[in-house]
């Protein structure tokens, strides 16, 4: 099979549509999309034209929404705690990766590099998202929280830079203060909402998003390095020399590269833009039910994980089939790859495209 021909191929596995509600019956998906768009660029302008971005002045959805689906189905509270499995699956991809990195070690640099972009980083994006659910305690439970941080190091190890222990501590303001000036760091910076406001800018963007990931806390919300940080970083490097002492440099390149660019520019990497960017006005949270959720620990079901952060990403499917009515309804993503082609080539989508509120009670404390 050609490039072009897996190109087309995967195109038409996902349908074209980017974000979008829930069709009633008798209109078609193609015409729902076209009226979906206008509707876009009529209320949001484009992308160049904004200045700032959506400021709300009301408390993020998922508060009220998780009062009224426990009050309606107490029984979801049972979903709540640990997934025993999730140790297992995870140790088996960082195994999945040291056996890579034999394989690897003396092939050319640029089979290195393929498999890092094509096999590699694809498993280290995943670990990423498997350290995103075992920040929530979801490795060993509420009651073993020394147990989920070592293991989110563990898990850390082929990632090849140290990572888990910072995003624990940046998380909880993620959930806490979603869209919290100065407090989410998941916001983009007003630099970035103003400069990559092009197609080749955000696309840049979108590449170099690892790199913003990792620097846009250190300016928008620093904190003191903690113990676990440090840990975190001596126990990475000291892993990365003894691969690099074992089988030389190109193991460590294949890991450091593979998650460098399947957060940057990967149809994985869709999920970043999929969950927060305002695809619609006023909807600031979406979820993606596609296929891409069997090898991501089903992130794309987001709207449910903010509604309910303690339950396991395996068991978020379940939340949905329970309150059906409460997101059957709600704006959707069927495609990260179509997420990322309307984020860079439709002007009314870019980094400013994002809902944020101010916590005047955070800020004081």
């Amino acid at each position: 099979m050609s490039i072009i021909q897996l190109v087309v191929t995967l195109w038409h596995t996902f349908p074209a549509l980017s974000a979008r509600a829930c069709p009633k019956p008798g209109h078609s998906d193609s015409n729902h999309l076209s009226s979906l768009r206008h509707y876009r660029r009529r209320k949001m302008g484009k992308a160049g034209e904004r200045g700032d971005f959506e400021w709300v002045y009301d408390e993020q959805p998922h508060t009220w929404r998780r009062r009224e689906i426990l009050a309606k189905y107490p029984q979801i509270k049972t979903l709540m705690g640990p997934d025993p499995q999730l140790k297992w699956v995870v140790s088996g991809m960082v195994l999945t990766q040291f056996v890579a990195c034999y394989l690897i070690h003396e092939l050319s640099w640029k089979w290195v590099f393929f498999w890092a972009y094509a096999f590699g980083g694809c498993i280290n994006h995943s670990l990423t998202l498997a350290i995103h659910d075992i920040s929530h305690n979801i490795a060993f439970g509420n009651k073993q929280v020394r147990w989920n941080r070592w293991f989110a190091m563990f898990a850390n190890l082929p990632i090849g830079l140290p990572y888990s222990a910072s995003f624990k501590k940046y998380h909880i303001d993620h959930h806490r203060y979603l869209g919290g000036d100065g407090l989410d760091v998941d916001i983009p910076t007003d630099l970035e909402g103003w400069f990559f406001c092009t197609p080749a800018r955000k696309m840049l963007w979108l590449f170099l998003q690892p790199f913003f990931y990792a620097l846009r806390p250190l300016v928008v919300n620093p904190k003191p390095v903690t113990r676990l940080e440090m840990m975190n970083a001596a126990m990475q490097f000291a892993a990365d020399i003894l691969i690099y002492y074992i089988w030389g440099l190109k193991p460590i390149v294949y890991l450091i590269s593979g998650s460098i660019l399947c957060m940057g520019l990967h149809p994985i990497s869709g999920h970043f833009i999929a969950e927060h960017y305002m695809f619609l006005k006023g909807h600031e949270t979406y979820s993606y039910y596609g296929p891409l959720n069997l090898i991501t620990f089903n992130v794309g079901y987001h709207m449910e994980h903010h509604d309910f952060p303690s339950i396991p990403g395996s068991k978020l499917p379940e939340v949905k089939k329970i309150a059906a009515e409460y997101y059957d309804s709600l704006p959707q993503h069927t495609s990260w790859i179509r997420v990322l082609w309307d984020f860079v080539f439709d002007d009314s989508i870019g980094p400013y495209a994002r809902i944020k509120r101010e916590y005047k009670l955070a800020k004081q404390e």
